[in-house]
């Protein structure tokens, strides 16, 4: 059955929606652990549904009930499959398809519609999604939630970059990072632009050197109390039992340590620094960072980076033989998501040929 769903928004009485933006490594889950000792925020383990965007065009038109349904039962399969577990929640995907199939259609609504239902479970007043790369998608959730907030989390590229090479989720090479690290703050200074005021912006540099004032800030824009609680991150359950999962989050259980803004220097070369520094010039003067070369590096051309590229490539698949040696738990956690991305895309790619044969075969 095809249904043609409404433009109607989600009920206003809900809590209120808030994305962290705009790129992993920043420093978020420092942020994200400490609001969460807040009852009124509520902010799980994010599904970073951009792993599962190249798949939603094979589902086809969502008008079809059928298709958004498997699209609904395949997120809802993602969730399950999160490394770590949303507390005290089970779905069920015929109660949200039915919740959610007489509004605008679309991946991020069915999202949205977990998070939501968790964060009502937790009497919450604001609910926050950390899955920083949907700044990339902040027009759609806009239009689907317009009291949508978003927290915009700085960090000097430099450092970020430094931490994204040692990241399976990211490339294992300085430039391509520093230009994924410009592409996100280009998205995140276009919402800026466009919506000041609905986007709170600081820098992980100034949390490092005053977390409470940073914290007091981040309360006032979303309307909840700051606790002297949210400065002592060892007392988080959630920021013990992660640090026990990857080597990626080993130290959210500890207080932040100042003098690592500047590990970095140690951690790249000279001419990584100036080549992350040329592409991000525009940025880092905007946010107030200080240069440490002329950042005037020659930006590779097409062909170099795709050389990089497969290198980058190549150096992940080392890290994922090499994560299975060093944390057992990691890598078998980690594969469980990939494995569930993977086999979704497989099945899709069927239908989706048998789609085109019996199309084809009709003609």
């Amino acid at each position: 059955m095809t249904r043609q769903p409404a433009t109607s928004t989600p009920n206003p009485g809900r809590p209120r929606p808030l994305l962290m933006v705009p790129l992993r490594r920043c420093g978020s889950h420092a942020l994200r652990l400490r609001l969460n000792f807040s009852d009124g925020f509520y902010s799980p383990y994010p599904l970073h549904i951009v792993d599962f965007m190249p798949l939603v065009p094979l589902y086809g038109d969502l008008a079809e009930d059928r298709n958004y349904f498997q699209l609904v039962v395949d997120v809802v399969g993602l969730q399950a499959a999160s490394m770590v577990k949303w507390p005290d929640v089970a779905f069920d995907p015929g109660e949200i398809f039915d919740a959610i199939k007489d509004e605008k259609r679309s991946v991020h609504r069915v999202v949205w519609e977990l998070l939501l239902r968790s964060g009502e479970q937790q009497h919450a007043r604001v609910v926050m999604d950390k899955s920083l790369d949907s700044i990339h998608y902040a027009t759609e959730l806009m239009e689907l939630f317009p009291d949508m907030l978003f927290l915009n989390v700085v960090r000097d590229p430099r450092a970020q970059v430094a931490s994204m090479n040692r990241a399976i989720i990211h490339d294992f090479d300085s430039t391509l990072n520093a230009m994924t690290w410009v592409a996100a703050h280009d998205a995140a200074q276009r919402l800026v632009h466009t919506h000041p005021e609905r986007v709170l912006t600081i820098r992980y540099e100034d949390f490092l050197a005053d977390q409470e004032l940073v914290l007091r800030g981040i309360c006032d824009f979303i309307g909840l109390d700051f606790l002297p609680q949210m400065l002592d991150v060892a007392a988080s359950t959630e920021a013990r039992q992660m640090s026990k999962l990857s080597d990626l989050w080993s130290s959210n259980c500890f207080g932040p340590i100042p003098a690592n803004r500047d590990k970095f220097k140690s951690q790249l070369s000279v001419d990584e620094i100036e080549i992350i520094e040329t592409v991000a010039k525009e940025h880092m003067r905007s946010y107030g960072y200080e240069f440490m070369t002329d950042a005037n590096a020659p930006v590779p051309d097409e062909a170099v980076l795709a050389s990089r590229a497969q290198r980058s490539a190549v150096g992940r698949a080392q890290a994922w033989s090499q994560l299975s040696s060093t944390n057992y738990r990691d890598f078998v956690l980690r594969r469980v998501r990939a494995d569930h991305l993977a086999a979704v895309r497989e099945r899709l790619n069927v239908a989706h040929q048998s789609r085109l044969h019996a199309a084809a075969a009709a003609t």
